[in-house]
Formats: structure tokens, sequence, C-alpha cells
């Protein structure tokens, strides 16, 4: 079955200013505003990121940001993950998952992925063969764990 949504890998370079601003906004809506918390979003990594975007009607409703090993973690990783509040009802965050995977391996050739997940999101991330490696700690006062997956 043929996805409804677009997916599109972009390295920070190849954005353009539509979409480096729709991806902001994204970002600031469900971080900022939807969590209430404030914190630094634009924090100097976006430019060493791959972003993953997925576009549905022609707007960018599901987002990641990919690191290659050594850039954010000593593992791959991926961060930012968010999807628009109007499209969660769609379900995209297990495909994006897997874009988001399946970029890492392509892209960097890794194989072993970190991530620092919201810890609701627990068994969500472990659908996706991630386990929990660290106790829950805060990060702008949300609790979060550490997982990893390693093929």
């Amino acid at each position: 079955m043929a996805s409804i949504i677009k997916w599109k890998i972009k390295r920070f370079n190849e954005l353009s200013l539509q979409e480096l601003y729709l991806v902001l906004k994204l970002r600031s809506l469900v971080f900022v505003v939807e969590q209430n918390c404030v914190y630094q979003d634009i924090d100097g990594k976006d430019e060493k990121a791959i972003h993953l975007l997925g576009e549905y009607n022609d707007q960018i409703v599901a987002y990641a940001r990919l690191f290659n090993a050594g850039d954010y973690f000593e593992n791959a990783s991926i961060g930012r993950v968010v999807i628009h509040p109007d499209a969660r009802d769609k379900k995209f965050g297990h495909e994006m998952m897997q874009q988001a995977i399946a970029a890492i391996e392509s892209y960097f050739s890794q194989t072993k992925i970190t991530i620092s997940a919201q810890l609701y999101l627990k068994k969500f991330y472990e659908s996706h063969n991630f386990i929990q490696t660290s106790e829950m700690y805060l990060e702008d006062d949300i609790e979060h764990i550490e997982m990893k997956r390693e093929l």
C-alpha cells in the first residue's frame, strides 16, 4: 500500500527557507507551546543533522532530525521527533520511525542508535526495538529516558 505521506530527507543547506520556517514553527508549536516548555530549540545542531520531513496535504506534519555517530551521542541518533497535533490521528509516527532508522542506516551506515525519549513514549519506541538504558531524568522539566537500538 502506498503511503499517503510524502517523505523527504535533506541536509540543512538543502532545506528551502519555507521548509526551515515550517519545521521551526512545528517544533515550536509542540515542544514550546503544547508542552509548555521554555527552552532553546535552535541549539546550533541543525546544521550537522539530516532532516526527515513528512508532508501531508502540502503541509509538513512530521519531522525528525538525524545525527551520525559522534555528532550528538556516541551512536547515531534521532531527535526532535514531532507530529503535528492535527495529524496525530493519522498514525504517522510509526512510519516516520521506520523512515528515520532506514535513513540512518543508508546515509551514515550506522546500526546503533541512541535517543533521549520522553518517558511517556517508552512503549512507542520499544515497538521499534529500542531498549531503555537509563533511569528517568529530567530534560527541560520533562521526564526522559535514554534508549538504544542495535541491529
